[in-house]
């Protein structure tokens, strides 16, 4: 009988968040809820980019979106159905945009990702202040640990997903379009219909993701939930993590947030730098992530 240590790590790390969830401390649900909220996070955007090679910068906008959708409907609907549309309105705007941006490569995807969330970001608040709210406060949120039971389900279920979709006939067809798209559409992969669906299938999970957290915050504001920063963490917890197997993500998400609370509590004047430092340091040295040090498969007899 082979027991993967692999599978006893994630079994490990399963029990420990739903132990927070049962009698952990309001400080230690905090740090879960927003590991939580990372992990789902860069294992959506590792559906997209990591698989296809398209690197974006504005995976926010989703995250953005489905926190405004929770928001104008938290007062008039049931919070399920609030996340739902949540989800749905991030899954429309990416079919809405998918086949004219997915047509721009390298570089310029990467520009235009970013500039179309700053777009995003820019026609909300515009709206924000045509209707005179500056930003909108929420009442009678859920309690935290309700709100960080549905952020540690849609982190299991976005990693549950990467490794699905890594081992799947449509995951193998990303990877040929990462590795040549043009020798990928001369032998038939259909390039244009994967790469849209993998970029609708990344943009449910952070809008759920933002929903939750502007309900976690109780405060709206688009320059905090269109943030940059966002994306580029999401970014950061990629390659340090790695991102060829669901592992990454979830390694990444769990060193960033030990660095976050390290240096931030730490050295806050120059938190920044060192995360820099730290980023430019695995580029350099360890461009597999921490995952790319692990075997591929760690396993023991019985």
């Amino acid at each position: 009988m082979i027991i993967g240590f692999e599978w006893v790590a994630w079994a490990m790390l399963l029990a420990g968040g739903i132990d927070v969830y049962l009698q952990g401390s309001t400080y230690a649900v905090g740090v879960a809820f927003s590991l939580c909220s990372w992990i789902a996070l860069t294992q959506s955007w590792s559906l997209f980019s990591a698989m296809t090679g398209y690197v974006s910068l504005g995976h926010v906008v989703f995250y953005g979106l489905g926190a405004y959708v929770t928001v104008l409907l938290f007062n008039g609907a049931p919070l399920p159905l609030a996340l739902v549309a949540s989800a749905a309105a991030a899954i429309a705007f990416a079919v809405g945009v998918g086949l004219p941006v997915l047509r721009v490569r390298g570089p310029y995807f990467v520009i235009l990702s970013f500039g179309l969330a700053e777009l995003v970001k820019n026609l909300v608040i515009l709206n924000e202040n045509r209707i005179g709210q500056f930003s909108r406060v929420l009442f009678g949120v859920p309690d935290l640990t309700d709100l960080y039971a549905i952020m540690l389900g849609l982190a299991i279920a976005a990693t549950l997903l990467a490794w699905l979709v890594r081992r799947s006939r449509f995951g193998a067809g990303l990877r040929a379009i990462r590795e040549d798209e043009v020798a990928a559409e001369t032998i038939g992969v259909p390039t244009i219909r994967l790469k849209l669906m993998a970029f609708v299938l990344s943009a449910g999970i952070p809008g759920v993701a933002g929903g939750v957290a502007a309900l976690r915050t109780s405060y709206f504001e688009p320059s905090t939930f269109f943030d940059p920063a966002v994306s580029f963490s999401i970014v950061t917890m990629a390659i340090i993590g790695g991102d060829e197997d669901a592992r990454g993500p979830v390694i990444g998400s769990l060193a960033f947030a030990l660095l976050s609370e390290l240096l931030w509590a730490r050295l806050p004047e120059i938190y920044y730098i060192l995360l820099g430092a730290v980023l430019i340091g695995f580029i350099l040295f360890v461009p597999g992530g921490l995952s790319g040090l692990l075997p591929a498969r760690t396993a023991v007899r019985r």
